[in-house]
């Protein structure tokens, strides 16, 4: 199975609109910057992963720091709490993570 970072990223917004519920419009467009600005990033890191030339455990903290950045982001809005935040920051990546496993 082929990796598409495009579909990945729907279905990590998507992830993300189920676990804010009612703040979706408050929290789509950082949602949708952030995945916009660090799409080439999060690609090149699945590719990486995918082809073998990044190993896991590197590629697990990467993860984790992808993740701080964007529940940061989320944080800042205002409107979800920390622990709303953090559940829609593994909902997302769980989505991308699951989407590199599949590609393996």
């Amino acid at each position: 199975m082929s990796f598409d970072i495009n579909a990945v990223l729907a279905d990590m917004l998507s992830a993300i609109k189920e676990t804010v519920n009612g703040n979706w419009d408050i929290v789509k467009s950082t949602a949708n910057e952030f995945m916009d600005h660090d799409k080439e990033r999060l690609q090149i890191l699945a590719e990486l992963r995918i082809s073998g030339d990044l190993p896991d455990e590197w590629f697990q903290s990467r993860m984790e720091d992808e993740k701080i950045i964007l529940e940061a982001e989320l944080n800042a809005l205002e409107v979800l709490s920390t622990a709303k935040a953090n559940q829609a920051v593994n909902a997302a990546f769980d989505v991308l993570i699951n989407g590199i496993i599949l590609s393996l």
